[in-house]
């Protein structure tokens, strides 16, 4: 019977290369993970800091720094950041060597509650909290808020966020029991009623004009309230 020396190489070889490659990869397996690699993306990084973000990165109670590569779940981490009130979107991805990435979009904030609760109202409506790190120029909100019931203020807050002219002008509004909103806006004391929301556009419209006119009659500062109720007409009280 001749043997075929060629196969016994070939088997050999195979199971030469079989034991590197399960060895190489126990030892990936279990290697622990580096220093992970956080990415602020977007315009928005002053709210929440990478030492933040490296402490959400915590699995069965340990940091994953700790832990080996291959007990390392990906979704659980991403969950964890995500439900922090501070980060909009979070995603969260392993290299083939260990290194773990995290890419962090924070919250936007486009105004501020100021009553006995102090929190921010992000460009989506929801809930912010004030960060020690960085405190946004944004409009106060005062009056009777609550906060699962926001939608009135955001709506407002939205408006003027996106209105070049009201984004540079008004620094308060208020929502009053009935859910009108007034607002008032910078280097004047006069108080503006806007009303109910209905026909927001042609009432800012009317406020924009009003304004123009005012400021070049030099009258500006001779109201106590701007009144913006009725769309068609500014109703104006002198002090």
């Amino acid at each position: 019977m001749r043997i075929n020396y060629n196969y016994i190489k070939i088997i050999v070889l195979l199971i030469i290369v079989g034991g590197l490659f399960a060895f190489s990869n126990h030892r990936n397996n279990n290697r622990t993970v580096a220093e992970p690699n956080i990415e602020f993306i977007g315009e928005n990084k002053l709210f929440i800091t990478e030492a933040t973000v490296s402490k959400l990165l915590i699995q069965n109670q340990q940091p994953v720094t700790e832990q080996p590569k291959e007990i390392i779940d990906l979704n659980e981490l991403e969950i964890a950041l995500n439900s922090n009130p501070m980060i909009k979107e979070a995603e969260v991805f392993m290299s083939v060597n260990g290194e773990l990435s995290a890419e962090i979009e924070q919250k936007r904030p486009i105004a501020r509650v100021h009553t006995n609760a102090s929190y921010y109202i992000d460009d989506e409506g929801s809930f912010m909290p004030l960060s020690s790190n960085y405190s946004a120029r944004v409009p106060l909100v005062t009056g009777n808020i609550k906060k699962d019931k926001l939608e009135t203020v955001y709506q407002f807050a939205k408006a003027v966020d996106e209105d070049e002219f009201l984004k540079k002008h008004v620094i308060e509004i208020r929502q009053n029991d009935d859910k009108t909103i007034d607002f008032k806006i910078r280097k004047s004391d006069f108080t503006v009623h806007l009303g109910t929301l209905k026909k927001l556009e042609k009432k800012i419209n009317n406020f924009k004009a009003f304004y123009q006119k005012a400021i070049k009659d030099k009258i500006l500062e001779s109201y106590k309230i701007v009144n913006l109720k009725f769309d068609k007409q500014v109703i104006c009280t002198k002090k």
